[in-house]
């Protein structure tokens, strides 16, 4: 994965902070967003963030998910130009 995919929550994701479900339990599983940022280092040094990546989901919801939480829909750059399609 790298930043600019489109990306699903495959499994089942508990979170409270969502905008829409303030400080109630809600289920991130089968929502799709795009893949903003993954974390690897912080002011030139190296980490190992437990959540490293950051999802886009809308304009006002942003949440960190680990790898095994998401799947790639779409990649970034497509291989293919578009309007080639067959």
């Amino acid at each position: 994965m790298k930043v600019g995919d489109r990306v699903r929550v495959r499994t089942s994701v508990i979170v409270y902070h969502h905008p829409e479900h303030r400080n109630q339990p809600f289920d991130l599983k089968g929502m799709e967003g795009e893949l903003k940022a993954v974390l690897r280092d912080w002011n030139g040094r190296p980490i190992s963030a437990n959540f490293p990546f950051q999802v886009q989901f809308g304009n006002k919801f942003r949440a960190h998910l680990q790898a095994d939480e998401l799947e790639v829909v779409e990649p970034a750059n497509s291989e293919e130009p578009a309007g080639t399609a067959a």
